[in-house]
């Protein structure tokens, strides 16, 4: 569903990607609207699924998580049933901290999170390689990770 935005609209997403716990009266005053009239804006971006959610970040390490790892997977075949299985299992999994379903020579990338090598080790024969949808995987260490809070809305205003 296409939902029309505004200049308004797109800044008060990019002031909420940055930081989304400013009030509603600080994004009033930063986009230079009336209170009540930022509330509905985001109320709206909510209920239209503009706005997803909100979310904390937190320090991996603060959490016993010292080690991250991209894994790219191969899927054994391409049928609707296995990428949604595969897809309902994954979302099952805690270790699991997002995924993207891809085009190319892999199907999957799945961003998992892990005490160690060897819990990274068990997760991985546990929860890859002895599932039927699994052709091969292939696992990459993150030295480091960062969300850029300064990434643009690529949307343009009307």
């Amino acid at each position: 569903m296409k939902v029309e935005l505004d200049r308004i609209d797109i800044e008060l997403i990019r002031l909420l990607r940055k930081h989304a716990r400013l009030s509603n009266k600080d994004l009033a005053e930063a986009v230079g609207v009336a209170p009540s009239t930022a509330l509905e804006r985001v109320r709206r971006l909510r209920e239209t699924g503009v706005i997803r959610g909100f979310h904390a970040e937190f320090d991996p390490q603060a959490l016993g998580i010292d080690l991250q790892a991209m894994v790219a997977v191969r899927l054994a075949r391409h049928s609707r049933e296995m990428v949604d299985a595969f897809h309902d299992h994954l979302l099952g999994l805690p270790e699991v901290l997002s995924f993207y379903h891809v085009a190319g020579a892999d199907d999957f990338l799945v961003h998992v999170a892990v005490r160690d090598t060897h819990h990274l080790r068990g997760f991985l024969l546990a929860a890859f390689t002895q599932r039927e949808e699994v052709a091969h995987i292939e696992t990459h260490l993150i030295f480091e990770y960062r969300r850029n809070p300064e990434t643009p809305v690529y949307v343009r205003a009307e």
